[in-house]
């Protein structure tokens, strides 16, 4: 994960913005109101001057339908694919039960970074259906990779009791992604907009950058 396999808990949490918080200001109740079923997580990923010899740099981000890293939650990987053996480039989608790693979805291309500036865009996306908690990587854009996500490569989903993504919260994702091998090559991670879907149908969006990584 971030410092290794088994720990993606990097930092402390530096907002307490929660789903309850942001449907309150949207003027959405929330209680006995309609459940959140659906949280997308658009990124920007501005890489620096990538080193394609020694591999650098590697990114994770993470999300998670708690507010904690303890239980299920998922990670996707830019420029490594750890799981089950680590290998440079391409990109990963994993799926956690804490420190367990129950399923890993891997992408055909597996480039290596190495286009000085290039800007990465992508879509997390985490849903419930089907008494199964879903999580897939859409809408990415790069030079490296092409257009990734979408094609069903880096998608999986967990059965779970779980009725709503209330405990979700962009915190979480922030304070666990980051750059885990040489974060002085990427300029910046942010998670631009996070956008929240209720059982009802209405769709809260919450369009605050938050930065996950900074290399001043």
């Amino acid at each position: 994960m971030i410092a290794n396999s088994t720990s993606a808990r990097f930092r402390a949490l530096r907002w307490a913005v929660t789903i309850t918080t942001v449907l309150a200001t949207a003027g959405v109740a929330f209680g006995d109101g309609p459940q959140i079923v659906r949280v997308e997580e658009d990124w920007e990923l501005v890489v620096g001057e990538p080193d394609p010899g020694s591999e650098a740099p590697q990114i994770t981000c993470a999300i998670s339908p708690l507010g904690n890293l303890d239980s299920w939650y998922a990670t996707f990987e830019l420029n490594q694919q750890s799981e089950l053996t680590f290998e440079a480039g391409g990109l990963q989608l994993q799926v956690w039960e804490g420190e367990v790693l129950t399923v890993d979805r891997g992408y055909p291309n597996r480039n290596v970074l190495m286009q000085t500036g290039e800007v990465i865009r992508w879509t997390q996306i985490m849903k419930l259906q089907d008494n199964s908690l879903g999580f897939e990587v859409t809408n990415g854009t790069s030079t490296t990779w092409g257009n990734f996500g979408g094609q069903g490569y880096l998608k999986a989903s967990i059965p779970v009791s779980m009725t709503s993504l209330s405990s979700y919260s962009p915190a979480v994702s922030v304070a666990n992604s980051g750059v885990s091998y040489a974060g002085n090559r990427v300029e910046s991670i942010v998670l631009k907009a996070v956008r929240y879907y209720t059982s009802t149908g209405e769709v809260i969006e919450d369009n605050t950058p938050r930065v996950a990584h900074s290399h001043n």
